[in-house]
């Protein structure tokens, strides 16, 4: 080849490379699952106060919102209710007992009364776990608590809202101290990831890189992205690590080959042949058959055909093979 034709090649000795043992993953900091809780309401009624913002850290117990709620004035005043005639009902059956006993008495009255105070003992105990649903307060005034230690990570409600008994989460709290990485991984590379794994990852907001765990992997495929969810474990904590922030994992995968080209390296001989084109000694080159692996981000692993040390063509092979076709 003249020299003129040559400067249009781009020729690089090849050598192992660890590049292919490492996924480039995107990723975000959540929070684990056991460490978030969506707290509702346990009656219908109105928000009439908030009593937290966003990002103040509560303990187990602490009050988040005041609901004002006629349900709950009523479920109230029907324990009070129930608890007088129980209290009637056991002075009635008293009586009665004491009555025969002394003979003046009649046993029916004494089984009849008995039936009556199981009925209100029922009534009674039904009263009070609903109104134990409500928490401490009076009349209609229901304070929604924290059901655990952490930080408020969101407010879905102000003051005036309208709730319902079940109804959506109204505040959300989360243990910073329980986060999880997730990565989205191409489902064409999922086979090389499993439980176990060793990951770095960078958190740039913090200027950090921490290393992780792979914990899990989803078993559902995004039918968009093409890509699937995995779940990593931070080994460390550090300060100012917070739910929501961008990370990228750097995963160590197992790989099936040492030598990676540019794609643009590989040409395509007679529909099936993958070839490179090495430069020999003397100047001149030759085809090289070589046996393809992964192809990733542009570029692609050779498993067979190429030794640490040749030197290849990774650009400009059609100019010495016009037969050919690039592979991308």
């Amino acid at each position: 080849m003249r020299a003129a034709q040559k400067q249009f090649l781009t020729i690089e000795s090849v050598s192992a490379s660890d590049a292919s043992n490492v996924l480039s993953l995107p990723g975000r900091v959540t929070f684990a699952p056991k460490a978030q809780s969506a707290v509702g309401s346990p009656v219908a009624g109105r928000v009439s106060a908030v009593l937290v913002r966003t990002g103040d850290r509560v303990k187990s117990g602490d009050p988040l919102l005041r609901i004002e709620s006629a349900d709950a004035a009523a479920a109230r005043a029907a324990a009070e209710l129930a608890n007088t005639r129980l209290a009637g009902a056991e002075t009635v059956y008293q009586r009665n007992v004491t009555m025969l006993e002394k003979g003046v008495g009649l046993e029916t009255e004494k089984q009849e009364s008995e039936v009556r105070l199981k009925e209100a003992r029922t009534e009674h105990r039904r009263a009070l776990q609903t109104v134990g649903l409500l928490g401490s307060g009076s009349g209609g005034q229901v304070v929604v608590r924290a059901p655990s230690n952490g930080v408020v990570t969101q407010i879905k409600v102000a003051v005036g809202a309208v709730v319902a008994a079940g109804g959506e989460a109204l505040v959300e709290v989360g243990d910073p101290s329980l986060l999880q990485v997730v990565a989205q991984v191409a489902e064409s590379e999922a086979s090389r990831v499993s439980p176990g794994q060793l990951a770095e990852v960078d958190l740039p907001a913090l200027s950090a890189r921490i290393p992780a765990r792979v914990e899990t992997i989803s078993p559902r495929v995004d039918a968009e992205s093409r890509r699937m969810q995995i779940y990593l474990a931070p080994s460390k904590r550090i300060d100012g690590l917070q739910a929501g922030m961008l990370a990228q994992v750097a995963l160590t995968a197992g790989s099936d080959a040492a030598i990676v080209l540019p794609v643009s390296a590989v040409l395509i001989k007679d529909g099936k042949r993958r070839v490179v084109y090495v430069e020999e000694p003397g100047g001149t080159f030759a085809a090289r058959d070589v046996v393809l692996g992964r192809n990733r981000d542009g570029r692609v692993a050779i498993l067979k055909g190429l030794d640490p040390g040749d030197r290849v063509v990774v650009r400009g092979a059609l100019l010495l093979d016009t037969q050919a076709e690039l592979l991308l």
